[in-house]
């Protein structure tokens, strides 16, 4: 595909898949999801502000890091007129967000510390698992998986 100018103003969903390296059938999904914006030509075809190309690596990287779409959508929705996020919004809302990715992190260290012992295990030390949940104490605290969750089973 050739390279639109730096000056384009918009981009077709191949062009903007190829410059921010997202497939077109992700574009089409972030679109449904309400999370990037196009206009439709006189001939029913999709084009994108260039700015776009911003907003779809803002999604990207806060992905990468594991905030959820909904989150993702959240945040994007509190910016006027549905513009892009520069460095100021950026700053904004990872701080809002620093609580809870600190929360995962503390969660995946204790996923990786917890489960070193029972890599290969079989569930043959029940006596001493670190993630046997006996005689179902941690039903009270609700439905799912509880024995990882951060503060849970520190009792």
């Amino acid at each position: 595909m050739t390279q639109p100018s730096w000056k384009a103003k918009e981009l077709s969903p191949g062009q903007l898949s190829e410059r921010s390296g997202v497939a077109v059938s992700a574009l089409h999904f972030y679109e449904r999801e309400g999370l990037i914006t196009s206009r439709r030509t006189s001939g029913n075809q999709r084009r994108y502000p260039r700015e776009t190309l911003r907003r779809v690596a803002f999604i990207r990287i806060s992905q990468s890091v594991g905030i959820p779409l909904s989150e993702i959508r959240q945040a994007l929705d509190t910016l006027p007129d549905g513009r892009t996020p520069n460095r100021k919004d950026w700053e904004k809302l990872s701080t809002t967000w620093r609580a809870n990715l600190d929360h995962r992190i503390e969660q995946l260290t204790r996923l990786r510390d917890d489960l070193s012992d029972c890599i290969g295990c079989g569930c043959l030390s029940l006596g001493s698992c670190t993630l046997v949940n006996a005689h179902d104490r941690l039903g009270q605290f609700g439905p799912g998986a509880r024995v990882l969750d951060v503060g849970l089973n520190d009792g």
